[in-house]
């Protein structure tokens, strides 16, 4: 996994560039889209230059289809440019997959990436193999993300939620099985399988080898989504030889957060999808777009993208590598030191999450640090999350608590 930072000025001059390739409101004469620069008698520009991002955000770039499906050619081409660069790196360096064979772009965060990914496999269950929603389901365990609900709701398709165990927060492989021979009886044939690559509270990470062993034995017909919008820039470089990628052939598609610890603007994942599957999600209704719309938002902030392609580019994979060892490392400390208090806690060795029982926890801790409990009306869980903007002193004076 590799690719090379670019000093700050090659970044701005490079941003300055794709934008003079868009077309620039105020200088050309834009009449036939909804499209405008943001109100510039309320967002002024006086020193924006020195700003890329700032800058993206004022030129206001919309960036409507997919990029790796074919730079549109007509209005963004220069910023859809760099959105694909970004995409590729995600998709073949920090997700192994093979060059040129990934699509994605840049969605409104890890929520609309897995509705992305679960609407492409409804589609294509119902038009490939003519099922009927009712025989389709989507799996996940209990701690996956509460999009999926909304997913199953939005969709209308069946939910197994999948029981875990108590203290690893792994899946129940006996409940899965049991679950799944039900659903068959009741005539489900078809199913979306979620695999979280980091839970939102428990940092948890799913085997996904032992739950497609069970998948397959089970003889049913599945394809996989990972969702990773809290670990796609975390565990890939704290678990590198791990299996929930691309390299993995039973993997079909992956989402991440650009908002976490890439720590991009709000609003800003990552969906990552093997080709040929967006052809499931392509209109076919006439519209006015001279391209194909394969994307659930449509019109999206080239901004956002952008944000993505500086962050990459600005740290390159071994600035995102020696970031993500200093918040494992206070993470080894915290843990070591909760080990000699006797603290019962739960981790995942490669996630930076841990998560504290209820029963060590005082309200002025709670508080003071902003956890946040499994339950907030019978908690058993505070999780602690070791971010960027966390350092070693606050590691310590919670410790000392």
């Amino acid at each position: 996994m590799y690719w090379k930072r670019l000093p700050t000025s090659e970044i701005r001059n490079t941003i300055k560039k794709a934008f003079d390739r868009n077309v620039r409101f105020g200088k050309s004469k834009v009449m036939g889209l909804p499209i405008s620069s943001m109100d510039p008698r309320i967002f002024q520009k006086e020193g924006v230059q020195q700003s890329p991002f700032l800058y993206a955000m004022l030129q206001n770039a919309n960036h409507g289809g997919c990029p790796t499906q074919g730079i549109s050619g007509d209005f963004f081409e220069g910023t859809e440019q760099l959105e694909m660069e970004a995409i590729q790196i995600c998709a073949e360096q920090l997700m192994a997959g093979k060059p040129g064979m990934q699509d994605g772009y840049i969605a409104a965060g890890g929520t609309e990436c897995n509705m992305q990914a679960a609407w492409i496999f409804r589609n294509l269950f119902k038009r490939k193999y003519k099922a009927e929603s009712h025989q389709i389901a989507i799996v996940h365990s209990e701690d996956t993300h509460y999009s999926v609900w909304k997913i199953a709701n939005l969709l209308g398709i069946q939910q197994l939620v999948i029981d875990v165990h108590k203290t690893s927060r792994q899946i129940n492989l006996q409940d899965l099985r049991t679950k799944i021979k039900k659903a068959k009886a009741e005539k489900i044939e078809y199913f979306i399988v979620v695999a979280n690559m980091g839970t939102t509270m428990f940092g948890t990470v799913d085997n996904i080898d032992n739950l497609t062993t069970v998948l397959d034995e089970e003889e049913v017909f599945y394809k996989v989504h990972v969702d990773g919008a809290f670990g796609g820039f975390t565990y890939p470089f704290t678990h590198p030889k791990n299996s929930l990628n691309f390299s993995n052939s039973k993997v079909t598609s992956i989402s991440l957060d650009a908002h976490k610890m890439l720590q991009a603007p709000y609003g800003t994942g990552v969906f990552l999808i093997r080709k040929g599957y967006l052809n499931y999600l392509a209109t076919t209704e006439p519209h006015f777009m001279a391209h194909k719309i394969h994307t659930l938002s449509g019109s999206r902030s080239g901004a956002n993208a952008i944000s993505v392609w500086m962050i990459l580019r600005a740290f390159g994979s071994k600035g995102l590598q020696a970031k993500v060892k200093r918040v494992m490392d206070l993470k080894k400390k915290m843990c070591a030191d909760l080990d000699k208090k006797k603290i019962e806690y739960i981790h995942d060795p490669y996630m930076n999450i841990v998560a504290i029982h209820n029963r060590h926890m005082v309200r002025e801790i709670q508080h003071h640090y902003n956890l946040v409990p499994d339950n907030h009306d019978h908690p058993t869980w505070w999780k602690v999350v070791l971010m960027d903007h966390v350092n070693e002193s606050m590691v310590q004076s919670f410790l000392d608590h």
